[in-house]
């Protein structure tokens, strides 16, 4: 047996170490990935995607970190609204890291902080709503818990971009209460529209009664007024008639035995009218004596100068 074995197996053994440290020094980091390099306990740098070696026995990765969003549970927890309704919410927060270094060096497990601050700035969050809030401003809500884990996480390394809610579950009593709530309102929002409805109908109905009554109106008015002018024209035709005879009466009076027949015409109608009101039974009193015709002629001259 040779005394130089023992000499090559040890020899061989560190080779082989050698080799496999070798091989361990490179690494290939995958796309959005991180690894965190320490050197002698120290950080030493940052490899991104892509090939890296390693100074065997004095670089070392500590921290692996994935830099893509991830979705993260938040669990369950209790609540208690402004008016002192107990509620349970969960949600879903969705976090990056943009900082390995502060990742790893800056907070211990940042999921597990994170999460723990999205809980707790829920339940500030839903204490300054009342329950009909919670469940009409979960924008809200999102938004505030969102701003609020962002700035805190900031010296971790992470980005908080969004929060979720899931779920609020209600106890049984308070849902009942407001489902007899929501009843009376729809109740009241029905019973508004019918009276909406009635009084609209009962305006409808005014409108068209005043509207016929303007028609009536304007209908007797346009009567009237036809009415009016059809009397006053008969009453210009008469004048004018009346006004073309008596002109026709001064030219015949002009005439040359025109005021004789004039006082022959009017001394006839005067003794037919006395005839007529003479009657049996009656008494009649006359401004003059019928049997002196002279006088009758001379009052019937002096009627018609």
């Amino acid at each position: 047996m040779s005394p130089f074995l023992p000499l090559y197996f040890l020899a061989g053994i560190f080779g082989l170490i050698i080799i496999i440290s070798l091989l361990r020094s490179i690494r290939i980091v995958p796309a959005r990935t991180a690894l965190v390099v320490e050197r002698l306990g120290k950080y030493s740098k940052t490899f991104n995607a892509g090939l890296h070696v390693l100074i065997p026995f004095i670089d070392k990765v500590r921290y692996k970190h994935n830099l893509k969003e991830v979705a993260i549970n938040v669990d369950p927890q209790d609540c208690y609204t402004r008016d002192n309704v107990k509620v349970t919410v969960d949600g879903v927060l969705y976090i990056q890291v943009v900082d390995p270094v502060k990742a790893s060096y800056g907070i211990v497990k940042y999921e597990y902080a994170t999460t723990q601050l999205a809980q707790t700035t829920m339940r500030s969050v839903i204490g300054k709503l009342e329950l009909d809030k919670t469940f009409e401003e979960r924008d809200q809500i999102n938004g505030s818990v969102v701003q609020s884990v962002d700035a805190a996480s900031d010296p971790w390394g992470v980005k908080v971009s969004r929060y979720e809610i899931q779920n609020i579950q209600v106890p049984q009593a308070i849902l009942e209460a407001m489902e007899v709530q929501m009843k009376a309102e729809r109740e009241r929002r029905a019973e508004i529209a019918r009276s909406l409805g009635e009084m609209e109908s009962r305006i409808n109905r005014s409108q068209a009664v005043m509207e016929e009554v303007i028609n009536i109106s304007e209908g007797e008015k346009e009567k009237m007024i036809n009415v009016a002018e059809g009397r006053a024209q008969e009453i210009r035709s008469i004048a004018k008639a009346t006004a073309a005879s008596i002109r026709k009466i001064a030219e015949a009076l002009e005439d040359v035995g025109g005021e004789e027949a004039a006082v022959l015409r009017l001394s006839e109608s005067y003794i037919e009218q006395l005839n007529g009101i003479a009657k049996s039974n009656s008494k009649i009193i006359l401004p003059v004596d019928l049997t002196n015709m002279s006088e009758v002629l001379s009052n019937v001259k002096e009627m018609i100068k």
